[in-house]
C-alpha cells in the first residue's frame, strides 16, 4: 500500500550547505525504503541552475515569478508539505517571501524551525508568527528552542513538537592515516561568528603538551561571506596561525567534503571542537554528526549543545574564553579515562539521534496532520 507524497522546501545538494544536506537527508529518512512514502522537493535558488537531480521537481528562482508559480504548483501536487525555515533561506527582508509562498499553497504544511532568535526585531517576530500561523505542526530541534518559542513567539504548544535533528551513525570505519594525533576537528561553513580564532588561540596555549594537539579547520568559506567579503576571514586566521607559530599543528582543509570523506575524517579525530560566538543556535548538524560519531565535543554555551552534552558526551566553555577551551581540550585529550567516558555517552546520546528514528517520527507526526485534516474536510 502507497503512502503520501510530501514536497520537502529547502535548499538541496549540489547547494553546499548544511541546510541542503539536511533536506536530502530528512527526506531520505521520510522516504525509507519499505515506509510506502514518496518524497520530492522544491528547491530554493538564487539564481537559476540546470537541475540534474530527480528528486527537485520545481526550482524557486529569488525574483522569478514563473518558477514561483511553479513551486507552488509542485506543493499543491502532493499530500503535504515539509518546509525548512531560516530567515537568510527565502527572498527579502528577513527571508519575508516565505509567507507568499505557503499563502499561495492550499495544502497541510509541517514547518521546521532550524533558528529561534533569542531577541527578534518586530519584523522577525512577525514573519515566524505568521509561518507558524499557517503551519498545520511546528518542528524545532531541541526543547531549549521549544521553550524559547514559546516564552518569545506567538506558538501554539498543541501544534509545537521537538524532534532531533538526525544524524548518520559514524562509530566504525576506515580513518585517515595523514590525520595527525591527538587531532582536534572544527568542520563546516566558515565565516564570522564561527569563532574558529579562539580555537586557533587555543591550540596556542596547548603547544607545550606532548604530543601537541594538532587542529584541523574544514571546510570552505560560506558562498554568501565568500560573495560580501571574498576570503578575509580565512586570510586574518592564516595570519592568526602565522602569528602563533602554529604552522605545523592548525591545518585549513579548504573544500567541501564529499558525505564519506566528511565521515573518514571525523572519525580520524579525537575531540570536535565547536567555537561558536553566538548564543542562538537551537540547532546544530555539526554537534549531531560528531555525538553520532561517538567523539567527545567541546562547545561553547550555546542551546543546542548545553541541551546534548549535558550527559556526558563534552564539555561546555564561555563563548570567546580562549583559557577554558584550552583547559576543556587538555582535560578530555590528556587526563585517563575521559575521552573513552565521553565516547560511550556519545553513543549512548546518538540512539535517539540517527536518521531512521528521526524519519519514523516525522511519519508519526505528518500522519496525524494528515489525519486531522481529512477530518477537518470532511466535517
Amino acid at each position: 500500500m502507497s503512502g503520501p507524497t510530501l514536497t520537502m522546501v529547502g535548499t538541496y545538494p549540489p547547494t553546499a550547505c548544511g541546510l541542503a544536506t539536511f533536506t536530502r537527508n530528512l527526506s531520505a529518512a521520510i522516504a525509507a525504503p519499505g515506509s510506502g512514502w514518496t518524497t520530492r522537493v522544491v528547491r530554493l535558488l538564487e539564481r537559476a541552475e540546470v537541475n540534474e537531480t530527480h528528486e527537485v521537481v520545481a526550482q524557486w528562482i529569488a525574483g522569478d515569478h514563473a518558477s514561483f508559480q511553479h513551486a507552488v504548483a509542485a506543493m499543491e501536487s502532493s499530500d503535504a508539505v515539509v518546509l525548512q525555515h531560516e530567515y537568510g533561506l527565502f527572498p527579502g527582508l528577513d527571508g519575508e517571501a516565505v509567507l507568499e509562498l505557503i499563502g499561495a499553497a492550499q495544502v497541510p504544511l509541517v514547518v521546521v524551525l532550524h533558528t529561534v532568535l533569542r531577541n527578534p526585531t518586530t519584523h522577525q517576530r512577525q514573519i515566524l508568527n505568521g509561518v507558524m500561523m499557517a503551519a498545520s505542526m511546528t518542528v524545532v530541534q531541541s526543547t531549549g528552542a521549544y521553550d524559547r518559542l514559546l516564552s518569545t513567539y506567538d506558538a501554539n504548544p498543541e501544534k509545537t513538537v521537538v524532534i532531533p535533528h538526525g544524524a548518520a551513525e559514524n562509530f566504525d570505519g576506515p580513518i585517515l592515516s595523514g590525520v595527525k594525533r591527538p587531532a582536534v576537528l572544527t568542520w563546516g561553513l566558515l565565516g564570522p561568528g564561527k569563532g574558529i580564532e579562539y580555537g586557533i588561540s587555543a591550540l596556542g596555549l596547548l603547544r607545550h603538551r606532548s604530543p601537541a594537539p594538532t587542529y584541523i579547520i574544514a571546510g570552505e568559506t560560506h558562498p554568501k561571506v565568500r560573495a560580501a567579503q571574498g576570503e578575509r576571514y580565512r586570510n586574518e586566521l592564516v595570519n592568526q596561525r602565522g602569528q602563533l607559530g602554529l604552522q605545523d599543528r592548525v591545518y585549513f582543509d579548504n573544500c567541501y567534503r564529499d558525505w564519506e570523506s566528511l565521515r573518514a575524517l571525523v572519525r580520524s579525530v579525537d575531540v570536535v571542537l565547536l567555537p561558536y560566538d553566538s548564543l542562538d543556535q537551537v540547532s546544530s548538524g555539526v554537534l549531531v554528526e560528531a555525538i553520532a560519531s561517538g567523539k567527545p565535543v567541546v562547545a561553547t554555551q550555546f542551546p543546542h549543545a548545553e541541551e546534548l552534552l549535558s550527559r556526558g558526551a563534552g564539555l561546555i566553555v564561555p563563548q570567546g574564553d580562549v583559557e577554558a577551551m584550552a583547559a576543556a581540550l587538555e582535560h578530555v585529550i590528556y587526563t585517563r579515562g575521559v575521552a573513552a567516558e565521553m565516547r560511550v555517552a556519545a553513543r549512548r546520546e546518538a540512539r535517539a539521534l540517527l536518521w531512521p528514528t528521526v524519519g519514523a517520527k516525522y511519519r508519526s507526526l505528518i500522519a496525524e496532520v494528515l489525519s486531522s485534516a481529512a477530518v477537518i474536510g470532511v466535517s
